[in-house]
């Protein structure tokens, strides 16, 4: 009797210990999901860079530096491969697309171009939507670095490989400047 008492009191450990593992499974595969809605946007976001660069190419002779940074930082971002590398890499774009928005303000004629008014549509409606699924992989982050760090889950979380994740956060020196959507109106 007491052999059966025992066995069912392994059996429920084992129950437990493998329900706790696969909480940690779902949670991390819902983050992972939650930055391939990311990955679309930051894809829709690098096909429109070169356009912008072009269009802007032709007004600002004298401002390559800005073009360059900008080029530079998507090619960095295109060629991460980790999501925390496209975490830093994003963050270096999202500011050397700021750089180039300060630019712009110089050159008049840009600003009232209809392609250019037209690609800065576009960006900005993609900046709002990363903007929205940045936020739920927050959201999806918290949970699992919440389950990877409580109780009774931080017991076998390293054991099993979990860790806690970085958020999708930006520089704290650029926080007050991207704490509101984009405005793209050069006007």
């Amino acid at each position: 009797m007491e052999m059966f008492i025992g066995i069912g009191i392994v059996l429920l450990l084992v129950i437990w210990v493998v329900s706790i593992y696969n909480r940690l499974v779902k949670l991390r595969n819902n983050r992972e999901n939650a930055f391939a809605d990311i990955d679309v946007q930051l894809k829709q976001r690098h096909d429109l860079i070169p356009q912008l660069v072009d269009t802007v190419r032709g007004y600002m002779k004298h401002e390559s530096e800005v073009l360059t940074r900008v080029t530079e930082a998507r090619a960095a971002a295109m060629g991460a491969n980790s999501i925390n590398d496209k975490i830093g890499a994003e963050n270096m774009l999202t500011n050397a697309l700021g750089g180039l928005k300060v630019a712009v303000e110089a050159y008049p004629d840009l600003k009232a171009s209809t392609n250019f008014s037209n690609l800065q549509a576009e960006i900005s409606d993609v900046e709002n939507k990363l903007a929205a699924v940045r936020r739920y992989f927050n959201s999806a982050t918290k949970e699992l670095n919440n389950a990877v760090q409580v109780f009774p889950s931080v017991l076998f979380a390293g054991m099993f490989g979990f860790k806690k994740e970085p958020m999708f956060e930006i520089a704290a020196d650029d926080r007050k400047t991207h704490e509101t959507a984009p405005k793209i109106s050069f006007e």
